[in-house]
């Protein structure tokens, strides 16, 4: 089983690399990078990543995950990321986003009249494209499956392990990694966090800067 995730310039890395840990973990499951061109994939901020692949290079993932990022934005109009995205997921089995990846979806016009989940910054963009937005941490609609904010995709990307390859397989992730959150505050929703916190989120925001 080929799982792809594609990665652009200002991607947010722990989008990728979050299901990246999880996926590649699975049994029988092959997790590839591609990019528009092979090599090295840059955040914005310093990080990066190497894709293996070209987008022409890999044609027909069993499944494909789009990541979100400040890069997201260069890609609404169209092209070649979006293009693929489009074309892949007529022979995908499932078509994953995380944060703002759920809009390159959108733009793919994968999502319209579906129930999806992003990044809360972006819940009022995503529903301009005729998506049904859900306010979830991880959201399934037929075979679309989408994560919230960037660590989010941890819990996505392990709840569709456990579709692909069983519950007990994808447990043994979860234990092994030791993902077992217990953040030191209760601020990991603009419901909880504090006004003063959220006040600067959105001023800062475009997105997840």
């Amino acid at each position: 089983m080929q799982v792809a995730i594609v990665v652009f310039e200002g991607v947010t890395l722990l989008d990728a690399v979050g299901p990246y840990h999880v996926w590649r973990s699975l049994p029988g499951v092959e997790v590839v990078w591609v990019a528009e061109r092979p090599g090295v994939v840059g955040d914005g901020r310093g990080g990066a990543v190497v894709a293996e692949y070209g987008l022409e290079e890999v044609a027909r993932p069993d499944v494909v995950c789009v990541p979100g990022g400040p890069g997201q934005e260069a890609l609404m109009g169209g092209g070649a990321v979006v293009d693929w995205v489009r074309a892949v997921d007529e022979g995908s089995a499932w078509t994953v986003s995380v944060c703002t990846g759920a809009l390159v979806l959108a733009a793919a016009g994968l999502l319209e009249g579906r129930r999806a989940t992003t990044h809360w910054l972006a819940r009022g963009e995503l529903g301009a494209w005729g998506v049904r937005v859900v306010e979830e941490r991880v959201v399934f609609d037929g075979k679309y499956a989408s994560g919230a904010g960037v660590s989010a995709g941890i819990d996505v990307a392990l709840a569709l392990g456990g579709r692909l390859v069983g519950v007990e397989a994808a447990q043994r992730v979860q234990l092994m990694s030791e993902y077992d959150p217990a953040p030191p505050w209760d601020a990991g929703s603009p419901g909880r966090a504090p006004g003063s916190v959220v006040a600067w989120a959105r001023e800062r925001s475009r997105f997840c800067r």
